[in-house]
């Protein structure tokens, strides 16, 4: 097994899984700001999904006796469009299945089986955060604005009736 080669990849996932993290919690900020709260807590939900992603790396860059680098690989983007950021958290996740798989099997052609597995269980949980913002996005082409309408109703709803009464409500 050629440790240093699993590191590296194991830091270079780790870097992208934090720049997801911030992305994906400023667009939680932005969309709970703007009242969307489905979209709103999809994002935070993924956001900690990827955190739970770095702590099994950086599990294994410690088993590996490496060091574990806590770098992001990128900026966040100041995406504050709703349909502009579920294309940027597909295309981003699309962009990590195919990183993940290249990994795997990388890791696979200098015997490191169990990093490989750990990347393959990263792939099958990156396909679901991009089918969640693929349906996501369906709704939106579906519904347009009218979605995002009826989300931001709905939070407006649910605090009227947490509203403590006034005392001037009719009988």
């Amino acid at each position: 097994m050629k440790r240093d080669k699993s590191i590296e990849l194991l830091n270079k996932a780790i870097a992208d899984e934090l720049s997801a993290v911030h992305q994906y919690m400023f667009f939680h900020f932005h969309c709970d700001d703007q009242g969307y709260d489905l979209l709103s807590t999809l994002f935070k939900r993924t956001a900690i999904a990827e955190m739970l992603h770095i702590e099994k790396l950086a599990d294994r860059v410690l088993f590996l006796k490496g060091v574990i680098e806590m770098k992001a690989s990128e900026e966040v983007k100041q995406i504050t469009d709703v349909k502009t950021m579920l294309e940027f958290a597909r295309a981003s996740e699309e962009d990590a299945i195919g990183v993940y798989n290249q990994f795997a099997m990388e890791c696979g052609n200098h015997a490191d089986s169990v990093t490989k597995k750990l990347f393959e269980e990263l792939v099958m949980d990156e396909e679901n955060h991009y089918a969640e913002f693929d349906d996501e996005m369906e709704n939106m082409l579906k519904f347009g604005e009218q979605y995002l309408v009826l989300q931001s109703m709905e939070r407006s709803k649910k605090k009227a009736m947490m509203a403590p009464p006034t005392g001037n409500e009719p009988a």
